[in-house]
């Protein structure tokens, strides 16, 4: 098993202001193995059980990628259905957290977003990102599907933009066209601007009713009670497809790239 699956953090701080920074990372493009995706989902169950938290803004290390979806080191060790589940509830985990987590999560995408990266910048409350964060779900080209990121992705931009990404696996979409589809408020020419909004906005939040935030987050995500066991499945389809004949060549050919 690849050394890879063990690196990765997720650091957090909380500020006099009751805002708490979330940052995520891993060496590879920010793919994120599963014990990673473990830890960020309970940091944010934490965070969003923190009375000290008023908001919560969700950000990745480096420039170039927000986050590259979940590691291919760990999907291409996948070999029976247990497993298979296990690693494709990662990412179904972070959306739950997001979705349960009482406060307002201010989503920071710096860069090009993958399968389960479009995933996170789909659960969060809001989402500002930067004129490079280009998004793509490719998981049709290994031979599954965002079967998990799905019901999030769909969510946020609708069926029919969900279903453009999903159908066209191998091309990027641009930020605007994200923004334009409803999964980007607003897009910045540079990290520095989209900082200095996502500060003034985290201020002004933490400066709000909690109690009329956590109603109104209530109100934004009805509809997704039964998310528990909706993903919950969606990660067993996945599992299942992932050991198939297909899928397994189509990793081996990745590999040789």
């Amino acid at each position: 098993m690849s050394e890879a699956i063990n690196q990765g953090s997720v650091e957090y701080s909380i500020c006099s202001k009751g805002i708490a920074t979330i940052e995520f990372g891993h060496p590879l493009s920010n793919s994120l193995p599963g014990k990673v995706l473990q830890k960020l989902a309970q940091t944010i169950t934490d965070l969003g059980n923190d009375t000290t938290v008023k908001v919560i803004i969700l950000k990745s290390i480096g420039d170039k990628v927000f986050c590259a979806g979940a590691s291919f080191d760990e999907l291409i060790s996948i070999k029976d259905l247990e497993t298979g589940q296990i690693f494709f509830s990662g990412f179904a985990n972070v959306i739950n957290a997001c979705r349960k987590a009482p406060k307002f999560i201010i989503g920071r995408v710096q860069g090009k977003a993958v399968g389960g990266g479009v995933g996170l910048a789909s659960a969060v409350d809001y989402c500002l990102a930067t004129r490079t964060a280009d998004v793509k779900l490719s998981e049709l080209a290994v031979g599954i599907g965002p079967f998990v990121v799905g019901p999030a992705v769909e969510r946020k931009i609708g069926l029919s933009a969900m279903s453009e990404l999903t159908i066209n696996a191998t091309e990027w979409r641009s930020a605007d066209w994200a923004k334009k589809k409803g999964l980007y408020v607003d897009v910045f020419e540079n990290t520095g601007d989209m900082d200095i909004e996502i500060k003034k906005l985290s201020e002004k939040l933490a400066q709000s009713n909690p109690e009329a935030m956590a109603l109104l987050k209530e109100v934004f995500w009805k509809g997704t009670e039964d998310w528990d066991q909706l993903l919950a499945d969606r990660a067993s389809i996945s599992g299942k497809l992932i050991l198939s004949d297909f899928s397994v060549n189509a990793i081996n050919e990745f590999k040789k790239k």
